[in-house]
């Protein structure tokens, strides 16, 4: 399992697109600022790419970064958060991890 840094700078229309596409990538998520998430996945860079490419215009931009699992973060806090499946309970949904 990898974990990503992805941010990117998008008018609001392609941002709710991209929070939505961001959110279904992995098997879990953070977004510890307001376009700035983390995320954990199988996937490689370049197919995380491939699939956010498409959402953004050509004078928006996107950053995808493969980071450490563990960041120190200010005024801020970190969750991770699972990708809702129906098998899942509710209460299961959230896991808050030490920052």
């Amino acid at each position: 399992m990898r974990t990503y840094l992805i941010s990117f700078d998008a008018s609001a229309p392609e941002r709710h697109a991209l929070a939505d596409a961001i959110m279904q990538l992995g098997e879990a998520w953070a977004r510890p600022l307001g376009t700035t998430w983390y995320v954990q996945s199988t996937h490689r860079a370049d197919a995380i790419e491939r699939r956010l490419k498409p959402l953004i215009d050509g004078t928006e931009s996107l950053l995808i970064q493969e980071v450490e699992s563990r960041a120190l973060l200010l005024n801020t806090a970190l969750h991770w958060f699972k990708r809702r499946r129906p098998a899942i309970a509710e209460a299961d949904d959230v896991v808050a991890l030490a920052a």
